[in-house]
């Protein structure tokens, strides 16, 4: 695999946040490709930091990044749900001084046609981020009911032309490449909402469901209690409501418990410049807290 160019998502309020120790040990759950475990291992002498993904292959591309730094990193490919039992067996539970969890996609997921995230290249419409097993886009979208497609699109793309947008689907069912599948949306949802393409949020539901991205989530919200060392502080970067409303209750009834204190009480934005630098992170919402 080829090097990818990588801008690591707000990079520095992440780490005036995590407020990374020589130290310390550290999670970076979504390691992707390797940007942000970078910056924490670059800021480690005696410490850790434990780079996660579930995507074999956009962790085979941090591990080349990171040769400089491989004393002080762990790679292990794992999705938030199986985290738990693997912090068991090393022993990390109730240790670390910091947690990173960035919910995007990786720059390589989007921008590989063959792994069929994006509507911005034709490919086969995959959108696994664990290419080992479990069905496709193409699963869903060939074999699911019309009433159950439209209920994908509503509840996880909060698209409001689903039922409209998943008729059209089964009618035109075989739909097998991402082109395909945008041209159609286009043809069914003319026009753009502000900045969005038409397919943004069908290409967003599929991959929710897809990946049970709001189920991981959910697990790894659960398990921070159980993890987090007192004085340690998580940061979770979301990309769209649906996380950042789990991440938002989550942190919230944390501190209402007295287990965590909220480091961001509204909601931290990438800069301007950022932006327009790296387009990709205008949606960004960074929320952070510290566990007592």
């Amino acid at each position: 695999m080829e090097p990818v160019e990588h801008f690591p998502v707000m990079l520095d309020q992440v780490l005036e946040y995590l407020r990374v120790r020589p130290d310390g040990l550290y999670a970076d759950v979504t390691a992707g490709l390797g940007g942000h475990t970078q910056a924490i291992a670059q800021r480690l002498t005696t410490g850790r930091v434990i780079a996660t993904d579930r995507d074999a292959e956009s962790l085979e591309l941090a591990r080349q990044r990171l040769k400089p730094w491989t004393d002080r990193v762990v790679f292990l490919q794992a999705r938030f749900s199986e985290l738990e039992a693997t912090y068991q067996r090393l022993g990390i539970c109730g240790r670390l001084a910091g947690l990173l969890a960035d919910l995007g996609p990786s720059r390589y997921q989007l921008t590989c046609p063959e792994r069929g995230f994006s509507f911005m290249f034709d490919g086969p419409l995959d959108m696994r981020m664990d290419r080992s097993g479990g069905p496709t886009a193409a699963d869903l979208i060939n074999k699911l009911s019309e009433r159950q497609l439209a209920e994908i699109l509503w509840r996880f793309g909060e698209e409001r032309r689903a039922k409209r947008l998943a008729r059209a689907i089964v009618r035109a069912r075989p739909l097998l490449t991402t082109r395909q599948l945008a041209e159609l949306v286009e043809s069914v949802v003319p026009g753009t909402t502000g900045r969005l393409h038409p397919a943004t949020r069908t290409f967003l539901a599929l991959r929710l469901v897809v990946n049970e991205e709001l189920a991981e989530l959910e697990a790894l919200l659960n398990a921070l209690p159980r993890w987090m060392a007192p004085g340690g502080r998580v940061v979770i970067i979301t990309f769209h409501s649906l996380e950042d409303r789990l991440v938002k209750r989550a942190f919230r009834a944390l501190a209402a418990s007295g287990k965590a204190s909220l480091l961001t009480r509204k909601v931290v934005r990438p800069s301007q410049e950022e932006v327009r630098t790296n387009p990709a992170s205008r949606s960004a919402k960074l929320r952070a807290i510290e566990f007592r």
